[in-house]
């Protein structure tokens, strides 16, 4: 006998230790308990990567509840269903009789079902003269029992997780495709900058995007390319290339038009100068609103206004809304000064202006007049979040807080 492991008294499949702790469990289900066998099979569906099955032992547990003549499982019933491996290979579209075997051992190791063996070691139940099953040999179903809250716990984190990795997909390729249509345009107008090493940079960041991605994978570059999207925004020359550019591609001008590389918002930490520009951007459009930036990179810039949330943690606009409010009053912003922001640049980009505000309170004599001021810019066209969320995520040395 290895050690670690029991030999079952009823043949001579070796039995781990975690296993008999499993079977300790299924024994002890709670009183009256009851699930529905196929809501329980389709959780563990959905979990199978987090249980390490592959999709045909998915078929042979299929195939074994299928000999359950119940739909529901119910603490106190026998839950033990005895196939024959022929039966069983039907049920589950032929299978092998070696990958039957070796599936069977993978779902008792998953610990969703376990062995009662009889003493030879065949499957059959034992009936009395009323034709009442009074003992069965074969495999027990109550694992499914016991952890179906878990398994539908395991399916909704991965739902979830399904969920998060295509939105993460969609902004990638939002970004990326930004990013892209930003460079042609530099490169065909000839806008100021090294585009070519710019263009590395970016086909280095799509070059790193797996063929069948994780949420771990892409999460990093879609960061970076964000930053870079800011990056070459940042870099474009509004005053001199404008016209041009404007006259190339819409959706590239609309992009190009709330950057300049010379009115950066400049915050030297001590410096008493206020979020102010050297010169205004050029004025937008009368309906063009004022561009709206990523949620993420708005918490890299402006952290401190987490603390000020109902959790502690910024998790979507809603709480940054939320916050802002919160912030707006200790700051001693007027409730009108506010609303007009709201108005002329739009709630999200209101909120995001409170939290630029937030991190340079210090340097900023009259929060209320200042929000004034830059309302009043919003509502002639001069006004753009870009330079000084670009300062700010400069001056926080590119914070990496996470959102919520």
């Amino acid at each position: 006998m290895q050690s670690g492991s029991v030999t079952t008294p009823f043949g001579r499949r070796p039995m781990t230790l975690a296993l008999l702790k499993r079977q300790k469990a299924s024994i002890e289900i709670r009183p009256n308990k009851s699930a529905d066998k196929w809501k329980v099979f389709r959780d563990a569906c959905e979990a199978r990567a987090h249980l390490g099955l592959q999709d045909r032992a998915l078929a042979v547990l299929d195939a074994l509840l299928s000999f359950y003549p119940e739909t529901y499982l119910r603490q106190g019933d026998s839950l033990i269903v005895f196939p024959s491996n022929a039966q069983l290979s039907v049920r589950a579209h032929g299978i092998a009789g070696a990958t039957l075997r070796r599936h069977l051992a993978a779902l008792v190791e998953a610990g969703l079902i376990n062995r009662k063996d009889s003493a030879n070691g065949k499957r059959y139940a034992r009936k009395d003269r009323a034709g009442d099953v009074q003992d069965a040999f074969g495999f027990d179903l109550s694992p499914l029992l016991v952890r179906s809250e878990e398994l539908a716990q395991m399916a909704q984190q991965v739902a979830a997780e399904h969920a998060l990795l295509r939105k993460t997909k969609e902004a990638l390729t939002i970004r990326r495709r930004d990013a892209r249509k930003l460079i042609s345009a530099a490169i065909e107008e000839g806008a100021r900058g090294d585009w070519r090493k710019i263009e590395g940079i970016y086909q280095a960041l799509v070059a790193r995007i797996p063929r069948s991605p994780t949420i771990h994978d892409l999460t990093p570059i879609l960061d970076e390319m964000e930053l870079l999207c800011s990056e070459i925004v940042n870099q474009l020359d509004i005053l001199d290339n404008s016209e041009s550019l404007s006259s190339n591609d819409a959706q590239t001008e609309r992009h190009i038009q709330n950057s300049h590389t010379e009115s950066l918002y400049e915050l030297e930490p001590g410096s008493g100068q206020e979020l102010d520009a050297k010169s205004e951007p050029a004025k937008r459009g009368v309906n063009e609103p004022i561009k709206a930036f990523p949620l993420s990179m708005v918490m890299r810039a402006c952290p401190e206004i987490a603390m000020y949330s109902q959790d502690g943690a910024i998790s979507n606009w809603r709480d940054l809304m939320s916050a802002a409010v919160v912030v707006r009053s200790m700051l001693g912003v007027s409730p009108n000064a506010y609303q007009d922001a709201c108005e002329a640049m739009g709630p999200e980009n209101a909120a995001v202006v409170v939290a630029c505000i937030l991190e340079r309170a210090g340097h900023i004599n009259s929060a209320g007049g200042y929000l004034r001021d830059l309302t009043t810019r919003a509502r002639r066209g001069a006004f753009s979040l870009g330079p000084m969320l670009m300062a700010l995520l400069r001056a926080n040395g590119g914070s990496e807080r996470r959102v919520g």
